[in-house]
């Protein structure tokens, strides 16, 4: 099976690459996007992604669309909030219509390399702020772009949590360290932010030592809820 992934070069997108190929996938390329996101420099861990698979880096620029979206992913007067990832807070982050356009504009960039199957890194943990994660969002559209297409979409993590996505990453000898999740993109991962406290939390239920340079590792804050 011939598979493109939507790679941001976080752990979840990263993660998956190698158990798409774990599980025969081959990936002739790989897609990222580049929306004015402050945390730019993951696109240098989906470009590492791509070598250690021998495969194309595809970047697509949608700045012209998504950097004007009021987000603390894409706007320098919002302030990138602390806390849990689960936390209302979080809210902030939503990036409106990302993930539909994500999509949509790697369709073509599968079809330019054959693939018969487009990846995309949705785990369940994000249901609780990214209305754009959930299987009432992934289910639909993937009857859409196979109907039109002719081409699967498949979201092998939308099941799943960070917790396992981090043990799945320790069994599959992922680089973790060339992954990044910091929202606010500086040279190390802050710690406190809420992508970066759901990582830390994810390796210590795994029982995993997470390798990831931290400015800051204070408690990990209470759970204010349960993964669905």
């Amino acid at each position: 099976m011939s598979t493109v992934p939507i790679v941001s070069g976080g752990l979840d997108s990263v993660t998956m690459v190698y158990d798409l190929v774990a599980n025969g996938h081959d990936i002739p390329a790989i897609v990222s996007f580049d929306y004015g996101q402050r945390h730019k420099r993951e696109l240098e861990c989906a470009r590492l992604a791509a070598r250690a698979h021998d495969a194309a880096h595809v970047v697509v620029n949608l700045q012209a669309i998504l950097a004007s979206v009021r987000s603390a992913l894409t706007s320098s007067d919002v302030e990138v909030p602390d806390g849990h990832y689960a936390e209302e807070s979080m809210r902030s982050t939503v990036v409106p219509g990302r993930n539909l356009l994500l999509i949509a504009a790697a369709v073509p960039v599968a079809a330019r390399y054959d693939a018969d199957t487009l990846a995309v890194g949705v785990h369940g943990g994000d249901h609780f702020i990214y209305p754009d994660c959930r299987h009432e969002f992934i289910e639909p559209l993937s009857h859409a772009v196979l109907a039109g297409y002719g081409m699967f979409l498949l979201a092998p993590f939308i099941s799943v949590d960070k917790q396992w996505i981090a043990a799945r990453a320790h069994e599959l000898y992922v680089p973790i360290r060339d992954t990044w999740s910091c929202y606010r993109g500086g040279p190390y991962h802050c710690g406190t932010c809420g992508t970066c406290v759901e990582r830390r939390e994810a390796f210590a239920l795994a029982g995993i030592e997470d390798p990831t340079d931290y400015l800051n590792e204070p408690p990990i804050p209470a759970h204010p809820g349960a993964h669905t």
